[in-house]
């Protein structure tokens, strides 16, 4: 029997493309993934004060397998923690809405978790196979130095913990929130992937086809900054040996 799976997508005043890119992978998974079971995207609204909630509430009214989760804070792993803790998916996961993961790599990830052959799934921009199409030379500059971060304060062994596009079985969620992922924050997703290692779960670097975002709000300073502080606050969480799951 096939585990159900949920895909969140975090969204923040997108009314500009929310609709576009909703239909685009609500089309590619009707046509590509129905054999994988029950799949249903969650659009997991972190605060916006545009019109986002009209048009995530309307494509929840018209598409079978869309449905809308609304928050009044801001913070991405809010809206993660919101939409994963109160799911009964045996599979979740998320995606950033441009769809900068080519879509085509949902199927490996997905099949993964459902032959147990991984505990958790993340795209890698950087591993080998990995391809990166229209990003800066400074935006890739600093990708690696995040990266890098987490190397060397923590000893990871995945290779990309900023790619948006993670999944993983939901009955982990607890025992990685406990071990200290438990930012409001994109860095969230990056905590998933440390406490998992920490606690010993198996981690796929999954190779992906990604295309930059020319119109990404993110402010690479005001980042770093906040991808420090995290980092610096997760090592005084975590134990200090690694466990097995």
């Amino acid at each position: 029997m096939n585990p159900s799976i949920e895909i969140t997508i975090p969204i923040l005043n997108e009314e500009a493309t929310l609709d576009k890119q909703v239909r685009a992978a609500h089309h590619y998974i009707e046509n590509n993934l129905s054999d994988l079971g029950e799949i249903t995207i969650i659009l997991a609204d972190n605060g916006s004060t545009d019109a986002t909630p009209n048009i995530a509430g309307s494509l929840a009214q018209e598409l079978v397998g869309v449905r809308y989760l609304r928050l009044e804070q801001r913070g991405v792993g809010r809206a993660l923690k919101a939409s994963w803790g109160r799911s009964k998916a045996g599979i979740v996961g998320y995606m950033d809405l441009d769809l900068a993961t080519d879509l085509r790599y949902l199927r490996p990830a997905l099949e993964k978790l459902r032959a147990e052959e991984s505990d958790i799934v993340t795209g890698s921009r950087i591993a080998k196979g990995a391809r990166v199409i229209g990003r800066s030379a400074v935006r890739s500059f600093t990708s690696r130095c995040f990266n890098l971060i987490v190397k060397t304060i923590f000893r990871t062994s995945f290779s990309d913990g900023m790619c948006g596009f993670k999944f993983l079985h939901r009955s982990c969620l607890e025992n990685l929130m406990e071990a200290g992922a438990t930012s409001d924050g994109w860095i969230f997703a990056t905590e998933i992937l440390i406490t998992g290692e920490y606690l010993g779960y198996r981690i796929h670097d999954l190779a992906v086809e990604w295309t930059d975002d020319p119109d990404s709000k993110v402010k690479i300073g005001k980042l770093a900054i906040e991808y420090l502080k995290a980092m610096h606050a997760l090592r005084q969480r975590l134990p200090t040996r690694k466990k097995s799951a």
